[in-house]
């Protein structure tokens, strides 16, 4: 009798064994669903990220934005008065030439506002620093009545951001109309230019004054080059 109660109480002891071990198997595969579903979230997490980051970002086709601020603006009337304040210049320059070319072309003017130029014309936008449209493009594009606004390698980050800001500006109800933002590509020795086919405002140092001499340039002579292009 004795020994009937013994081996039901190691068969019960082996059956408790038996299920608890199986419920820590199951335990188990829980904790294991549950890290590759948080794992899961994860990576959906970072694909819908990168696909929003490449459709605000522009993706990586040199002409990025960056930090932009907003530009002093003063009460000035015209574009004289404003380069004067500023102590820029505005001059209207003889045309080098308005012939297509797949060669390599030197501009007397610099930064350039005519001139032969490659026959496919640089796309308005801002172009990422360092990287700035290929310079027959960006005349090319002048001829088409877009302003191409440029700054010279080494410009205080706060300036640009600034002019960043500037050019989104709306012009004839769309913001950053017709113009080019770029780091100037021809080594010119103003600090900041803008420039128009045959016209040119040129700025030999940073002030606050300049960005009104800048959007005074723009309204006056964008839409202006000898072939319209909307």
């Amino acid at each position: 009798m004795s020994s009937r109660q013994e081996e039901k109480e190691r068969r019960r002891r082996e059956r408790e064994a038996l299920e608890q071990k199986a419920k820590g198997s199951d335990n188990a595969r829980k904790r294991v669903g549950i890290v590759a579903l948080a794992l899961a979230a994860v990576a959906i997490i970072a694909v819908v990220g990168l696909a929003v980051g490449g459709v605000l970002g522009g993706g990586d086709d040199g002409k990025n934005g960056g930090d932009r601020s907003d530009a002093p603006t003063f009460d000035v009337a015209t574009l004289e008065e404003a380069a004067e304040l500023a102590k820029c210049k505005v001059e209207e320059q003889d045309e080098e030439g308005s012939s297509h070319t797949d060669q390599a072309v030197k501009y007397t003017a610099n930064p350039p506002t005519s001139g032969d130029h490659d026959p496919v014309a640089a796309e308005e936008g801002e172009y990422d620093l360092g990287n700035p449209p290929d310079l027959e493009q960006s005349v090319h594009a002048l001829e088409h009545g877009r302003i191409n606004v440029q700054y010279k390698a080494g410009s205080p980050a706060n300036r640009i951001a600034q002019l960043r800001g500037m050019v989104d500006e709306e012009v004839k109800g769309e913001k950053g109309y017709k113009t080019l933002l770029f780091q100037n590509q021809t080594g010119m020795t103003p600090a900041v230019a803008a420039t128009a086919w045959q016209n040119a405002l040129t700025c030999p140092q940073w002030n606050d004054r300049v960005f009104d001499a800048i959007r005074l340039f723009r309204e006056e002579f964008v839409d202006k080059g000898p072939e319209f292009i909307p």
